[in-house]
């Protein structure tokens, strides 16, 4: 199973980005992992909701492959314990599931279509976090999942 995580716009904090690219590391001892930029909105287009998640909806849409179970990121989603997210992570695994799909939207959120082909939106807390923060934590969770499942000692 390939695990990719679709982030809208560039990390602009170079900690941030080693911090992701470290667990993004750890994950690939386990399975496939990378990232995939999508062009965030820029300018008037960026000040505005509606637009600027049409255009990056387009664009996440347009990259994500035919097969993959999606997973958006989500202040709205479905919190889950670490344990259960990792029984999650083990039947999509165990289930045939190609390619896992973790989607972090820009600064307005995602369009409806995007929400639409998620077969599943995941919130990491009541609080919104910048999706910076966001890809580590969803990243630094799916390692803690699959150290779990791989029975590797990991820090609770």
């Amino acid at each position: 199973m390939q695990v990719t995580f679709f982030v809208v716009g560039k990390t602009k904090s170079p900690h941030w980005e080693a911090l992701a690219r470290e667990y993004e590391q750890r994950i690939a001892r386990f399975l496939p992992c990378g990232t995939k930029i999508v062009r965030a909105a820029e300018g008037s287009l960026a000040a505005q909701p509606d637009p600027s998640r049409a255009y990056e909806g387009k664009h996440l849409l347009a990259a994500l492959p035919a097969e993959a179970q999606v997973v958006l990121l989500d202040v709205a989603g479905e919190m889950v314990t670490s344990e259960a997210f990792a029984e999650k992570l083990r039947r999509w695994r165990d289930g045939g599931t190609r390619h896992l799909a973790f989607i972090i939207g820009g600064h307005w959120g995602v369009a409806e279509e995007v929400r639409q082909r998620a077969n599943w939106c995941w919130s990491l807390s009541k609080l919104t976090f910048t999706h910076e923060m966001t890809r580590v934590l969803a990243a630094e969770q799916v390692y803690r999942a699959l150290a779990r499942l791989g029975n590797v000692p990991y820090a609770k």
